[in-house]
């Protein structure tokens, strides 16, 4: 079991707020079908299959836990933020629910803020977690206009020391020895990831947090949807499951490597169907909480913005180096007609 190698570099700017940016997600059951209709605009998605997904909202009352999630982040980085002398005042918008981006950016630039660094909820490479939250960006700065102020996200810190040693302080409140480590993350179109560095990331950092636990481990995916024939990254989390289930593995760690909170399609994907494959198939499963708020994820973030504002040290871990700040042009593409996620979920 080995440590990995954190490297360094430094660069300052100067900035004047913060903005966390996230999917959004129903507050309560009125809020849950004009939600999916957000997610979904621009896709013909007809009432009659939202409704589907409704009922898995309707199970946990009709309320996502993501905004509380959000809410609960912005509290552990204030107090974060305080403790080291970085005065920012944060902000919080969202994708598809209130409190809408467009919506944040008006409200920072009534304030005065003409710059500010932008966190996503999103820790790895693909469209819907990279790129289309730049294109929200840019929009929401439209809408407001000239007093609109710049905005520039975060890189992505897959690889970020503070990321991983949350990832595995997590799995170590579940984990016992001889269980089979599985991660999961969210599936995407195979002609989506060809345009991404997504699986190839979750690999790395999936086999770099496996050693430092010293377990054997495999990589899986959960909410699929979209068109049967359309291929999407696999294998899926309960068919996996049942293979290991055939292979004599009686207790797996389920680690939600690709989730930064414990939102709907972790509470419904893993704890409801996944648990239940798992009973079924005669496996001992326990799943690892999301990084949330632990303080290593915390004090992770803390230091990203730090990089930006004040010369701090641009740290990583493995082989491939800092994510490119900003990110390469061409690159998380969503292709033509390709879906860009479920029509559900957070």
């Amino acid at each position: 079991m080995t440590s990995p190698t954190v490297h360094t570099g430094r660069v300052t700017d100067t900035y004047d707020a913060l903005c966390l940016l996230s999917f959004g997600g129903p507050e309560g059951p009125d809020d849950v079908m004009p939600f999916l209709r957000n997610v979904t605009s621009g896709r013909n998605v007809p009432d009659e299959r939202l409704a589907v997904v409704a009922e898995q909202y309707e199970q946990f009352g009709g309320r996502s836990p993501i905004n509380d999630q959000n809410r609960a982040l912005i509290d552990a980085l204030r107090a974060e933020f305080d403790a080291h002398g970085i005065d920012l005042p944060i902000y919080f918008g969202n994708r598809n629910w209130e409190p809408y981006l467009p919506n944040t950016v008006q409200q920072m630039a009534d304030d005065g803020v003409q710059r500010a660094l932008v966190l996503a909820t999103s820790a790895f490479s693909s469209y819907s977690g990279c790129r289309q939250y730049r294109e929200d960006l840019e929009r929401a700065a439209s809408e407001v206009g000239n007093g609109a102020p710049a905005l520039e996200k975060l890189r992505l810190y897959y690889n970020h020391p503070g990321f991983v040693d949350a990832v595995v302080a997590r799995i170590g409140e579940v984990h016992r020895p001889g269980a089979r480590i599985v991660f999961t993350a969210h599936s995407i179109p195979l002609s989506m990831s060809q345009w991404c560095e997504y699986e190839p990331q979750l690999h790395e950092i999936a086999a770099l947090v496996a050693d430092r636990v010293g377990a054997e481990w495999d990589l899986a995916f959960q909410s699929r949807s979209g068109p049967p024939h359309i291929p999407w990254l696999e294998p899926d989390i309960n068919d996996h499951l049942k293979a290991l289930a055939g292979q004599d593995v009686t207790d797996v760690t389920l680690v939600p490597l690709g989730f930064v909170s414990d939102h709907m399609e972790v509470a419904f994907d893993l704890d409801l169907q996944a648990s239940k494959t798992a009973a079924d198939v005669g496996i001992d499963l326990r799943r690892a909480p999301t990084v949330g708020t632990h303080p290593a994820f915390v004090a992770g973030l803390r230091q990203l913005v730090e990089e930006k504002t004040a010369g701090g040290e641009v740290l990583w871990v493995g082989d491939a180096g800092p994510w490119p700040d900003p990110c390469p042009d061409g690159h998380c593409l969503a292709p033509a007609g390709t879906p860009s996620g479920r029509p559900a979920a957070t």
